[in-house]
């Protein structure tokens, strides 16, 4: 298992930018691929992006493409989300995730350590 902790939530206006950060403690961060979810009030847990256990590989949903980075530090044990260009429908709690699984995937269940969230609102 490998514990996982989100930080840099927060209020900001729509246009602005945020990153949020998710430390890693407990096992090998390398051997895991990572992801960030998001959480609106009233709907399912979405994918936002993943980056492979190397960082070479990243991914996007279709939503932030173009907006949002996604990155990691191997020897910081952690892993960051740039938000720009921010909109209100990204209003949301964010999720860090780990996978120990051969390829990174896009589905919450592929995860299976998970952080507890941090809060993001954009204002309109």
């Amino acid at each position: 298992q490998v514990q996982l902790v989100e930080s840099g939530g927060g209020l900001v206006q729509a246009g602005g930018s945020l990153r949020l950060s998710c430390a890693a403690s407990g096992r090998t961060f390398s051997n895991y691929n990572m992801a960030w979810f998001r959480q609106a009030p009233g709907k399912e847990r979405e994918f936002v992006a993943g980056v492979s256990r190397s960082g070479a590989s990243t991914f996007y949903a279709d939503s932030v493409k173009g907006r949002f980075t996604i990155s990691r530090d191997n020897p910081k044990n952690t892993v960051y989300l740039q938000m720009n260009s921010l909109k209100s429908e990204d209003t949301a709690v964010y999720y860090c995730a780990a996978n120990s699984g051969l390829i990174p995937g896009i589905t919450p269940k592929q995860y299976e350590n998970w952080g507890q969230g941090t809060q993001v609102t954009v204002s309109s």
